[in-house]
């Protein structure tokens, strides 16, 4: 990231660290207002703010988040190789995480609060059916456990969400798979949205509703989450807004 960084700056790139507050997006150029009190103006905006995963909010799931506690199998799966991990979740994340560990670990425990699994029917299949896929229902994570020297997850503690009867169990990793929350409360209200708030934008293209603003990365996919996906639908944004800005040069030229 540090050689993209100097490669960016090398080709006349200004970068400024900041906060942006507040965005207008009613009319060109786009202003954006950073929380030091600086205007940033621009004929074109390229939204990356990404999305956050959530998170339980243990004291302890936070204390070993990069230690054995994690938001993204692919990411930190192969860690995990002949080993025995669990994933927090009942929906289409947790049972695609599940899935994807069973390529390393010897079990994954499927930790959800309810009785039946909330993900798609063919998900839901394939979890109950693989042999290394154990299922603990009615149950919520409360404790991760571990050793602090060196860092490192040993085990979970469980408890019943109905008779409150605690349970442990051994194992390695823990993968809270409750879903993500795409950063784009900043854009509300101006910028077309599904009902999850990603940002929509044009098939094949990184185009929103608002003709010179852009989209990319974990913004507008909540398929893949990927750096390598993000990286490519940004260098898709900057093609695009380029492109936009000589359009709109050509333009007013004619006119």
């Amino acid at each position: 990231m540090q050689q993209m960084e100097q490669q960016a700056a090398h080709v006349g790139t200004r970068i400024i660290h900041d906060i942006i507050t507040e965005v207008d997006l009613s009319r060109r150029p786009f202003v954006a207002r950073g929380d030091n009190g600086d205007t940033y103006v621009g004929e074109t905006l390229i939204i990356s703010t990404g999305a956050s995963a959530r998170w339980l909010g243990l004291e302890s799931e936070q204390k070993f988040q990069g230690f054995g506690v994690s938001a993204c199998a692919t990411c930190d799966g192969f860690f995990y190789r002949g080993k025995e991990v669990c994933v927090i979740g009942g929906g289409n994340t947790a049972a695609e995480e599940a899935l994807f560990l069973t390529n390393f670990a010897t079990r994954v425990w499927l930790v959800h609060r309810r009785d039946q699994l909330k993900a798609e029917k063919i998900l839901q299949d394939r979890v109950l059916k693989h042999p290394k896929i154990e299922c603990v229902w009615d149950h919520v994570l409360e404790e991760v456990l571990g050793e602090q020297d060196p860092p490192g997850v040993s085990a979970v503690r469980l408890r019943h969400v109905t008779t409150g009867e605690p349970r442990e169990i051994s194992m390695h990793g823990v993968f809270i798979a409750i879903g993500h929350d795409p950063n784009t409360a900043l854009f509300r209200d101006q910028v077309a949205m599904d009902s999850e708030g990603y940002v929509i934008t044009a098939p094949d293209s990184t185009a929103t509703s608002i003709a010179g603003v852009f989209a990319a990365g974990d913004v507008q996919d909540k398929t893949y989450r990927q750096a390598v996906t993000a990286a490519g639908t940004g260098c898709m944004a900057a093609l695009e807004a380029e492109k936009f800005i000589a359009a709109n040069e050509v333009a007013e030229a004619a006119e």
